[in-house]
């Protein structure tokens, strides 16, 4: 079953090839993903890598967590489950 790990105080020019590089020595990896923000296209600092085996991701965490990558501190952990978010009616935010 795969495992999803929440890679968080990533720097910001990190690329999803990068990050994938990072994490493939524990194992074989599904999904990586950077989360870039919409209007910028920047990292905001956090992205998931998904591990087909629970022991890789498991190591992953041991090792990868609180280790510096370009100066910064990692945070890795598993991802929690995503929240479903409340609709707003098919109105946005701001407006009138």
């Amino acid at each position: 079953m795969a495992v999803r790990l929440y890679v968080g105080n990533l720097p910001y020019n990190i690329t999803q090839t990068r990050l994938q590089e990072i994490f493939s020595p524990f194992g074989t990896l599904g999904e990586v993903t950077v989360i870039s923000d919409k209007f910028s296209g920047r990292s905001k600092g956090f992205g998931f890598v998904e591990f087909e085996d629970a022991e890789a991701a498991k190591s992953a965490i041991e090792k990868m967590n609180g280790a510096d990558l370009d100066g910064r501190n990692i945070i890795v952990n598993e991802a929690r489950p995503k929240e479903d978010r409340p609709s707003t009616g098919g109105r946005s935010f701001g407006g009138r």
